[in-house]
């Protein structure tokens, strides 16, 4: 290129992107501007590296890519419009993708092996193959299986039907159409079959079927813009560029040849290092180069790219891995009990065997004709022994048969019971119209079924700011420029003839967003720059209207002579800044690749884009080089106050920097997010030097990134100070309110945020997380010994603070640090850095443990995670963290429970959760309500069916102990197989799904009851064993009755084993009744259903004459006998419990038995304004 008069001539220059800019996680959102320098490692495959949660050392895929260049054995060489070639050497992945999970050969065999990871389903397979043996046969073969069989049978069509859905899916996809280059012109291809190296054209508003560098558009300065909402749910435009080395080659006319060497295939969807060699010339390629697979191209007619991906190596495939598995609290828990009821069962087995041995020792010498157990067989002439295998193997075939008699005392009905009742609680939460959102028109989303019950349990809440406890609709509010503090009075543009506009071909240009504007501020606007007040507000504007990445798109309205402007970027924050100086009249009206059109005053200007640094974490700032129509080049810097005061030249108007800093100061106070403006004229041979050194690192085939950021580094030096700028971020409805009743809830709430310290203060002040009753601790260093010395100032403080206010009232009771004096940690991202992955982590949960809220400041986003592995390592404590941004994934993903907010910042939060909402204020619905009710159905739920199904098993112990331990069974094999598939199943499930303890209004109207799931009041050991002693009573009643009330009849053991069934079916039937809070006719149809239900199968089994037991029904039922001992095993047997229960609830309530009296008398409760006292919330972490 030829640089006689480089700034003329450097118009066109295309702005190089620096490839670890804006491609982080968070670097261009707006929450990010703020963020500490900590680099996000998402979407990067580390390998077995430890994560590094507080060092700076965690530096990303594409920063140490571009470190080094990229050889061979790294790289892939793509040659351009020949996949033969390219595919000659390593037969690269074709476009065809797969996420179906099976094929139809290997579904039976994968999917049992899948199943069979449930230890329990390993069991019940042992079982049924030790009862396929003749020696063991207790069951009919057919009927032992059954039971397992209808699980891992409901179990895989469930599978196969969600596998066919993804086959259906990816169908579907593969069969797109895309237009493919072959023999010099496009033709319709399929996507599956496209190969990497083939040249593709893509449409207006189609879908880009693989990863492709671009090579031109229909744009003269080679600009796409892509939609990424398939990829990351962004809905705002990105802008991607050709390089000028193609732009100008038609592939329909000329070859187009050349090689891309570039990296090998990774997850990193920010981030792209390679360099193509076309026309004998290399040249670089960044993030900015490519599309990936699943964007959209919107407002451009046409692209045409290169294939680099395909199929399962597109970036968009390699991220399709999912949320990591979480398994919920309470069946963690009951595993523990399940261990037991199988030491149980062993116990049981062996008084069996044990009792058996010495029965057969004390009788061995009446076996050969004893009844019963006849060894000898005399049918025959020559006598013969039966199968008897001796005193030893006699005694462990009758262990194993033990086993398999008793076999459902691990329910295994529970774990497809849980599953089904789990999917009844999610349709509930998601058609609940309280959490349904009418702005965003979404509703609440259950993305993981495993854990809906943990939601009852959480105790600390883990929450980002920006768009979480805010909108993210950033509205600008006031700025200082030059000194001067324009916060005077507002008035909305539309009272000033609607605004700024401007006229076009006849037709009217409006911004689509109302902004208000002060009203001496927009009189200095429009007076010009010939004052000096006007030069200076002047250039901050442009500044505010240039130094963006803002694309503007014409909408078009119902008046064809009025147009709007919609200006969209990835940058809440840049959105406000650019309408802010439209309604001041700097109209951003035309974005390219190489210039941009600005209408100042109704003076249409262009200014050629010479370079643009972007944001980037470490400079916290960016950049633009403008070359101005006088011919001047101008650099104009915007960033955070930290970084933009160390580059400032504080030698002169050292009057303008203070009065700058003290507006800031106010700006935050208030809760305004704040930026600082900076400008620098560069003279002819500052811009040389810039150029070329830019040149040299946008082309730079190794340390890209760093050598960028160097050059950046320069020229934002020694900036003149413009301004600040003031950005309301407003909370969103119901925030405050939401927090007090969490806290009421006895759930702290730490709020993690990448903002300042004052603003996230003030933020923590309007949202009532911050009290003026609270001691403020606020740590913040810049070393690891200045940290430790804080750490340990604050801990003492803190006790001091606890001392002190442990105080006796005058009732006499003590209470705690936070009933008198809460404490408030803040602490900011600089001192976390030093304290994370270090020996000082003990300390800062010491003493954050005494702290009633904890707020973090600056923090970056795996400092996020590193917060919530703090508290999930040091206790046993359920954590939740909620956020709506990309930066607030990993945290997400490291609580024990992870919601999205479908907010302004795309779906990423949402892909990676585990729940989604539209509102922060529907987290108390979802946790006091939901979470609660959740929580006590599936706690009850898991204990009564250890009762329901101990109480049978313990019914056959007694019976076995009756009949000299031979393991024969009164209770016929079907009933045995059908009592917890159809007898007692249904009623738990219905039960477990729709129950509720207490109202929803009673649970919103007294927080503190949500303390039930942290006692762990609905499931615990006690309960558990209480369970079990009522179980063995209940059990010894149920089988003595009817023994002693017909020991001296002559009925046969298959009709008093009928009595037995519907006995057992009966009690605990009636023992779920008893604990039904809420009756419904679903409720009534299921309980005394599955009672009817009984008595029909037991008819129908009696009534076949090829099984045991032919008619017994028939001949016991017709007796007054059998009905007397139906009712007295009825009422003998829930007596002490209905006892227990009376006494407890008298004396000993617990709140929501207390709850549940004052709803039966809400009336008369409001009436006499009766105050309940509830249980303390414990404010300290269980060990």
């Amino acid at each position: 290129m030829d640089s006689k008069t480089p700034i003329e001539n450097l118009y066109s220059i295309e702005p190089a992107l620096s490839s670890s800019s804006r491609r982080s996680n968070f670097s261009s959102k707006s929450k990010s501007l703020g963020g500490n320098s900590i680099r996000e490692v998402n979407f990067v495959d580390l390998g077995p590296k430890p994560v590094k949660y507080g060092s700076r050392g965690a530096e990303s895929e594409t920063y140490s890519m571009s470190q080094r260049e990229i050889n061979d054995e790294d790289a892939r060489l793509v040659q351009i419009n020949d996949p033969v070639k390219t595919n000659e050497r390593f037969e690269f992945a074709g476009n065809s993708i797969r996420t179906g999970k099976y094929s139809i050969l290997t579904f039976l065999p994968r999917n049992l092996f899948e199943q069979f990871h449930r230890v329990a389903y390993v069991y019940f397979l042992v079982i049924a193959v030790l009862n396929q043996l003749p020696q063991l046969a207790v069951f009919g073969r057919f009927a032992s299986i059954l039971p397992l069989a209808f699980v891992l049978l409901v179990t895989a069509v469930k599978d196969a039907y969600e596998d066919y859905r993804r086959h259906r899916a990816d169908n579907i996809e593969n069969n797109r159409p895309a237009s493919v280059l072959v023999n010099h012109e496009f033709q319709q291809k399929k996507w599956k079959d496209i190969q990497v190296g083939e040249i593709i054209k893509i449409h207006a508003n189609e879908t880009i079927p693989c990863d492709m560098v671009l090579l031109s558009t229909c744009d003269p300065t080679g600009v796409a813009y892509v939609q990424t909402i398939n990829l990351d749910g962004e809905s705002n435009l990105k802008t991607r560029y050709a390089k000028q080395e193609t732009l100008l080659k038609i592939p329909e006319k000329e070859n187009v040849s050349g090689v891309i060497k570039c990296e090998k295939p990774n997850r990193n969807i920010y981030g792209f290092q390679a360099n193509m060699e076309v026309d004998g010339k290399r040249v670089s390629l960044g993030p900015s180069n490519i599309i990936l697979r699943g964007c959209e191209l919107k407002n451009t007619t046409w692209a045409v790219g290169v294939a680099v991906y395909a199929g399962r190596e597109t970036k968009a495939m390699l991220n399709n891995s999912g949320a990591p598995s979480k398994r919920s609290r309470l069946e963690t828990h009951m595993n523990l009990e399940i261990i037991f009821l199988s030491l149980f069962l062993t116990a049981l087995c062996t008084v069996v065997s044990v009792c058996a041995a010495v029965w057969l020792r004390r009788h061995r010498d009446e076996l050969d004709y004893l009844p019963f157990y006849r060894r000898k067989d005399f049918s025959e002439d020559e006598e013969e022994n039966y199968n008897y295998y001796g005193w030893g193997l006699e005694i462990l075939f009758t262990f194993l048969m033990s086993v398999i008699v008793f076999q459902i005392m691990i329910p295994i009905s529970l774990y497809i019971s849980m599953e089904l009742v789990r999917v009844g609680q999610a349709y509930f939460m998601i058609r609940d119209t309280q959490m349904y959102d009418e702005a965003s028109n979404s509703r609440f989303q259950c993305r993981a079924l495993n854990i809906n019950e943990d939601l009852g349990q959480i105790k600390y809440i883990f929450s980002d700011k920006t768009g979480t406890l805010t909108e993210n609709k950033m509205e600008f509010q006031c700025a200082s420029i030059w000194g001067v503090d324009y916060n005077g009075g507002k008035v909305s543009s539309q009272d000033q003839k609607d605004g700024y506009f401007v006229q076009v071909d006849g037709k009217v240009l409006r911004p689509k967003m109302v902004v208000k504007t002060d009203p001496e501020l927009l009189q200095f606007a429009r007076s010009g720059k010939e004052t000096k007040e006007g030069s200076h507000i002047h250039d901050f504007f442009l500044a505010l209207a240039a130094c963006n990445t803002i694309v503007p798109l014409i909408v078009d309205t119902p008046d064809p002579t009025l147009k709007l402007i919609d200006y969209q970027g990835e940058s809440p924050d840049e959105q406000a800044l650019v309408y802010a100086a439209a309604a001041y009249g700097f109209m951003l009206i035309e974005r390219t690749s190489g210039h941009i059109v600005i209408d100042i005053q109704g003076e249409r200007q262009r200014f050629n884009v010479l370079g643009l640094h972007e944001f980037d974490s470490d400079r916290k700032r960016m950049s633009v080089i403008l070359g101005l129509p006088n011919k001047s080049v101008k650099a104009f810097v915007k960033g955070a106050d930290t970084t933009m005061f160390s580059v400032i030249d504080r030698s002169s108007n050292t009057s303008i920097i203070r009065a700058t800093e003290a507006h800031l100061h106010s700006y935050s106070s208030i809760g305004l997010r704040t930026l600082v403006i900076g400008m620098r004229e560069l003279s002819t041979s500052e811009f040389e030097e810039w150029h070329s050194a830019f040149e040299v690192a946008s082309t730079a085939l190794m340390g890209r990134a760093s050598l960028l950021r160097k050059v950046a580094s320069n020229v934002e030096s020694n900036l003149c100070i413009l301004g600040a700028s003031g950005i309301e971020d407003k909370l969103q409805g119901g925030v405050p309110e939401a927090i007090e009743s969490l806290r009421t809830a006895g759930i702290k709430v730490w709020v993690l945020t990448g903002d300042k310290q004052e603003t996230a203060i003030s933020i923590g002040y309007s949202s009532k997380l911050l009290t003026n009753k609270m001691t403020q601790i606020i740590v913040n260093n810049n070393s690891k010994e200045s940290c430790r010395k804080s750490l340990e100032d604050a801990i003492i403080m803190s006790k001091k603070l606890t001392t002190m206010s442990g105080t006796t009232n005058d009732t006499g009771r003590t209470l705690g640090a936070a009933s008198l004096t809460p404490v408030a940690l803040i602490i900011d991202g600089t001192s976390l850095v030093y304290i994370l992955d270090s020996e000082l982590e003990e300390r800062l949960f010491e003493l954050a443990s005494n702290c009633s809220v904890v707020l973090c400041c600056r923090v970056a986003p795996l400092q996020k995670a590193g917060i919530v592995a703090l508290v999930k390592k040091r206790t046993s404590d359920m954590t939740l963290a909620i956020g709506d941004g990309a930066n607030d994934v990993s945290m997400i993903q490291m609580a024990d429970v992870g919601v999205g907010i479908s907010g302004q910042e795309g779906r990423q939060a949402v892909m990676a959760s585990d729940f989604a909402m539209g509102q922060f204020r529907f987290l108390v619905t979802l946790l006091l309500v939901h979470g609660h009710w959740n929580y006590q159905r599936m706690g009850y739920m898991i204990l009564y069916n250890f009762y329901r199904n101990a109480v049978f098993v313990l019914v056959l112990f007694w019976y076995v102990l009756f009949t000299c331990f031979t393991l024969t069974t009164a209770i016929n094999e079907w009933s045995s197989v059908l009592y917890s598939v159809i007898y007692t199943s249904v009623p738990t499930i219905v039960v477990g799904i729709l129950d509720k303890d207490l109202s929803r209004r009673t649970l919103l109207k007294y927080p503190q009851l949500y303390g039930a799931g942290h006692r762990e009041e609905c499931y615990n050991k006690t309960l558990f064993w209480i369970t079990m002693i009522d179980t063995v009573w209940q059990s010894a009643v149920v089988f003595y009755i009817p023994l002693l009330a017909y020991w001296r009849s002559t009925i046969d053991a298959s009709s008093i084993g009928d009595l037995w069934t519907l006995a057992v079916v009966i009690l605990v039937n009636l023992h779920l009744a008893m604990d039904v809070i809420r009756w419904n006719w679903i409720t009534h149809a299921a309980i005394w259903g599955s009672i009817i239900a009984t008595f029909i199968c037991v008819i129908i089994i009696d009534a076949v004459p090829t099984l045991v037991g032919y008619w017994a029904i028939f001949h016991i039922a017709r007796t007054g006998l059998f009905w007397l001992c139906l009712l007295a095993i009825i009422v003998t047997a829930l007596i002490p419990r209905f006892v227990v229960k009376v006494l407890y609830q008298f004396y000993t309530p617990c709140d929501v038995q207390i709850a549940r009296e004052a709803e039966k008398f809400q009336a008369e409760i409001q009436s006499a304004a009766v105050e309940v006292e509830m249980n303390p919330i414990l404010d300290h972490p269980r060990p």
